[in-house]
């Protein structure tokens, strides 16, 4: 190879070294972090997907599994942030010990799922093929991880879900029990959201922020900026709903509505009747 190219490629490796933000350490591989995904999911839906294998043992294995990825991505980002995050073995320990608290609100939200499609034919169908219950349960798990203050995984973890589904949850966002998306493609729940239980969304529903605050150096604060939701509430497709405004309980709103005003429970917001001129 010519000596003018390879002088140009070494001087463009060392600018790509220098600019790189895990320089000082490094970053969880996002195929690792998909694997580990792939036996959370296998261990709590184990019974469905792995009937001829003697469950309790296949459970332990998975637990154990998922300690050792999970302390290992873990380790990867302490070097990187240092003393800011918990030790990555206790990390994981309390991790696995919530497991079953994400397998509890995950089978609420499969059930939500049946009691408001009536194309679900059964919970099987539902964790099998419904990409909300992916993206749902991503997010569960990263929001576990997030309430413990770990950097980058937890929103590693909601992207990989965003890519496969095209639904996209930041874990800081706060969700309750019996959480249903239908279809799902282009949902955007924004990071400080307070949805409660027995919320629907569907398809292109975007939970978001109005505008932005700025800080003295010009950078967008982290306040609370997204809507709350209450118990009980429906939103349709397209729906954009803005700002930190309050959506009141047992409401409905209607598709491709623009929102950004508070609105009292059992309120019905849909758009004006077409009307018609001959």
């Amino acid at each position: 190879m010519d000596e003018g190219i390879l002088n140009i490629i070494n001087s463009e490796a060392r600018m790509l070294r220098s600019n790189n933000p895990a320089a000082k350490g490094s970053l969880p591989q996002r195929h690792k972090v998909q694997e580990m995904m792939n036996v959370i999911w296998d261990t709590i839906f184990y019974t469905d997907f792995h009937p001829f294998h003697h469950e309790e043992d296949a459970i332990r294995l998975g637990l154990l599994q998922i300690f050792t990825e999970l302390t290992i991505e873990l380790e990867i980002l302490h070097e990187s942030f240092g003393s800011g995050i918990h030790e990555p073995r206790e990390a994981s320990k309390r991790f696995i010990a919530e497991i079953h608290l994400i397998k509890e609100k995950i089978l609420t939200d499969v059930q939500a799922v049946i009691s408001k499609d009536p194309a679900a034919s059964c919970p099987l169908e539902v964790i099998a093929s419904y990409p909300s219950i992916k993206a749902i349960l991503y997010y569960r798990v990263a929001r576990s991880l997030y309430e413990m203050k770990i950097p980058v995984l937890p929103r590693m973890i909601t992207e990989l879900a965003h890519s496969a589904t095209g639904i996209d949850i930041h874990p800081g966002a706060t969700i309750g029990r019996y959480f249903a998306i239908d279809h799902g493609t282009g949902v955007v729940i924004g990071e400080t959201c307070i949805i409660g239980e027995h919320v629907t969304l569907y398809q292109g529903v975007t939970l978001g922020a109005k505008a932005f605050t700025y800080d003295d150096s010009g950078r967008p604060m982290a306040i609370e900026r997204h809507p709350i939701i209450e118990d009980n509430v429906t939103i349709y497709s397209n729906a954009s709903i803005l700002g930190r405004i309050t959506v009141g309980h047992d409401s409905i709103i209607g598709g491709n509505i623009w929102l950004t005003h508070s609105v009292e429970p059992y309120s019905k917001i849909t758009q004006n009747p077409v009307k018609y001129e001959s």
